[in-house]
């Protein structure tokens, strides 16, 4: 009998994967080229960020196979912890996440697909970026499947592209790679260094955990969602490693040491202007999955909210009853998400989300320490615990470590806290004043 749920293991998969790879990886490795002065310190950096991620994934899987609906944190701390946990989880998610997320996503998109250089007099900055968003809007919210679908298309030409540069680039190695015939200094190893590097790094694997927020509407949830989770880190995880190799070996070193735009340096010096024109399509095609799957996710974290009563039960009104799509709570998001790109520069925020995301997703991976399945042997529950108490550890190092020489990122942080209970203490009033 065919489901008539949306989201296959694939589908899911493709969320996590377009989650996962937007600007970051194009970007990051000059800064960390600079800050750790060896390459090989840089792909150290790299791998453990991805063992940090794959943890990550495989706590968030096992959360999943226990709670079977849609939601993500909101969710599994209203069951788990306490709905003030989950009411808080779900605000940082519309105040913050989701919302600086998809304004981020646009915005750089914008910057690439239409550069000063070409930009059109009359065309005003931040235009394409909330054009962008109103686009993926009016497709997710009409029907659930075209906007799967569509989901699916970007995504597969992100992968084919970025397949076909890595394929192009390794044909010509060692040979045409000028770095490689290029010995940079030994630099002293710095555990400090490849933790501070590792910040920026976890930026890029943030989205490991796209899928949770589409449980409910995935075929056979408890299997396929952890099995997306993982497989959309693991596929992500080889395409990191694969392209910061060709972005830190291809070009000479000095060209590349503290340059944002490491990704068309390299491509410059493997191919040319064709090349270094290719990889600004990919960046953009990525920026583009990104925006589109988080139009996807955060919504269904409202529309759960409404559906308990902890906020307005408009979110959870669909257009479409017979898909069931939130098309209320995704047009708070695209509204959300469009004010953000028109008065932000956005710099601040993702400092703040950074920090904040982080916390939440350490903390909703906690409940896996004292929560357990009726089925679990002793050494299933070790072995689990242990990946959830790597993960954790990890993810609050390098949060403290973030705040080192940004300590207002503890105000903002505290101040979201604060903002939220207050808020859930007023919604929580209201309900028991109208059922009384």
């Amino acid at each position: 009998m065919e489901s008539n749920k949306p989201f296959g293991l694939w589908s899911a998969t493709f969320l996590v994967v377009a989650n996962m790879i937007g600007a970051g990886v194009f970007t990051t490795s000059g800064f960390s080229f600079a800050d750790l002065g060896d390459r090989q310190y840089v792909m150290l950096a790299w791998l453990i960020g991805s063992g940090i991620a794959i943890c990550g994934a495989i706590s968030y899987g096992q959360l999943a196979q226990r709670i079977t609906e849609s939601g993500g944190e909101y969710l599994f701390l209203s069951r788990l912890v306490h709905p003030a946990a989950g009411f808080i989880a779900g605000w940082v998610s519309l105040l913050a996440g989701f919302t600086g997320a998809i304004a981020f996503a646009a915005t750089a998109f914008e910057s690439y697909a239409v550069p000063d250089a070409i930009r059109p007099g009359w065309l005003q900055p931040g235009m394409v970026g909330i054009a962008t968003i109103l686009l993926f809007g009016i497709l997710h919210s009409a029907t659930l499947k075209t906007g799967v679908l569509t989901q699916n298309i970007v995504v597969g030409l992100k992968l084919a592209l970025l397949a076909g540069f890595v394929g192009f680039a390794f044909f010509q190695y060692p040979s045409g790679w000028q770095g490689m015939q290029i010995q940079t200094e030994d630099a002293e190893f710095s555990i400090y260094a490849i933790a501070s590097t590792l910040v920026w790094i976890s930026l890029s694997f943030s989205g490991f955990n796209a899928a949770v927020y589409v449980t409910g509407e995935v075929d056979n949830p408890k299997t396929n969602v952890p099995r997306a989770l993982l497989l959309g880190t693991l596929i992500t995880t080889a395409f990191y490693l694969l392209l910061n190799f060709v972005f830190l070996y291809a070009a000479p070193p000095e060209q590349i040491r503290n340059v944002q735009d490491i990704a068309a340096v390299a491509s410059q010096s493997l191919g040319g202007n064709s090349l270094a024109t290719l990889i600004r399509v990919i960046v953009s095609v990525a920026l583009l999955s990104s925006v589109s799957s988080m139009i996807i996710a955060g919504p269904r974290v409202y529309a759960k909210m409404a559906d308990d009563g902890v906020f307005p039960k408009l979110f959870n009104t669909p257009t479409n009853r017979l898909q069931n799509v939130p098309a209320t709570a995704i047009w708070l998001q695209v509204i959300c998400a469009v004010t953000v790109v028109y008065f932000s520069t956005l710099v601040s925020l993702l400092d703040y989300l950074s920090f904040t995301l982080s916390v939440s997703a350490a903390i909703t991976v906690a409940c896996l320490l004292w929560t357990r399945r009726d089925n679990d042997t002793v050494a299933k529950r070790f072995i689990y615990c242990s990946i959830a108490a790597l993960y954790i550890a990890a993810t609050f190092t390098l949060a403290i470590l973030s705040t080192v020489d940004k300590p207002e990122k503890l105000t903002a942080f505290a101040l979201t806290i604060v903002s939220g209970l207050a808020l859930y203490f007023l919604v929580n009033k209201k309900t028991k004043t109208s059922a009384g």
